[in-house]
């Protein structure tokens, strides 16, 4: 989860860069020091946090991955066991959905298999899992039904560290609630 609050600090910085980048400066604004050491201070410093951001995102991503496989209960399945509190949305016998913690858009809910049964990833899913699977998506268009996104809402799925997966049991994001923009990322 730790990981979607640094992708957000990314996506915030992108946003940032790409303002920063379409600034306009004038020639008699350039040929004056201190126009410019006004705005490249300011520049380097949210660059520098970028940087951070995708480096602690990433090794985030990394020493999740590490211990991924360990068998060891990850945070949703002490949700699941209801030792930690969540703000549930949908539930059935198969499946779980809960507000995420660090929302990147207006609705973001989490959409989780009940039964771990090895799906740490969807790399690792086997024909056995289909069933789950579709349970997955369909609970995604129930939640979004709920949310009232039905109209407009994107499921994401990261896959592994080079994905930035943070949790290692398989998890869908709902993520609407505004407008989405593509590429996504």
């Amino acid at each position: 989860m730790a990981a979607i609050g640094s992708f957000s600090l990314l996506r915030n910085c992108a946003v940032t860069t790409r303002a920063f980048s379409n600034v306009r400066v004038s020639p008699k604004a350039t040929s004056s020091f201190n126009s410019i050491k006004f705005l490249h201070p300011h520049h380097s410093q949210r660059s520098l946090f970028c940087t951070n951001a995708i480096h602690d995102e990433e090794a985030s991503a990394k020493a999740a991955a590490a211990s991924a496989d360990s068998g060891a209960p990850t945070i949703f399945d002490k949700i699941i066991a209801k030792e930690i509190p969540s703000s549930i949305v949908y539930e059935d016998e198969k499946v779980l959905a809960f507000r995420d913690i660090n929302p990147q858009a207006p609705v973001h809910v989490l959409v989780i298999p009940k039964a771990r049964d090895g799906l740490t990833t969807l790399g690792k899913a086997e024909a056995r899992h289909g069933e789950v699977l579709g349970q997955l998506l369909y609970a995604a268009r129930i939640v979004a039904e709920k949310e009232g996104i039905l109209d407009g809402f994107r499921v994401v799925i990261n896959n592994g560290p080079g994905a930035c997966q943070s949790v290692y049991h398989l998890h869908l994001h709902v993520l609407g609630g505004r407008q989405m923009k593509w590429p996504p990322g």
